[in-house]
């Protein structure tokens, strides 16, 4: 047993050895890097947190703004025209051995062509 702790002993030894040759120097803390300078920073910070509505949720602030990108009539005659289509909710697997052929005119359609055959 006697061995066994020398041999120990002398193992730790040599690794205590060997990491004080690769141990780093301490420089001391680097230096801050800041293009602020310490009240711009402090006039920054009370700014921010004298801010209103900085905590409120997502939503709480009211109605969000959406980005339009066609007119609202053309929106709502495309709406019109689909919701009155004759076989909007049937495909070609609602029934059993059958294929859809939309053979009934829209409405609207219908409507819009008669409008127009009357004002000419």
């Amino acid at each position: 047993m006697n061995t066994v702790r020398a041999a120990f002993l002398a193992v730790s030894a040599f690794a205590l050895l060997g990491t004080a040759a690769h141990a780093e120097t301490y420089e001391g803390v680097t230096a801050p890097v800041s293009a602020m300078t310490r009240d711009a920073v402090r006039a920054e910070a009370r700014a921010t947190a004298a801010a209103p509505d900085q905590n409120v949720t997502r939503g709480s602030r009211g109605p969000e703004t959406v980005a339009v990108s066609q007119p609202r009539a053309r929106v709502v005659a495309e709406a019109v025209r689909t919701a009155a289509a004759p076989d909007q909710n049937v495909s070609s697997g609602s029934r059993v051995n059958s294929t859809v052929i939309s053979t009934l005119p829209n409405p609207v359609d219908v409507r819009a062509q008669s409008a127009a055959g009357s004002r000419l």
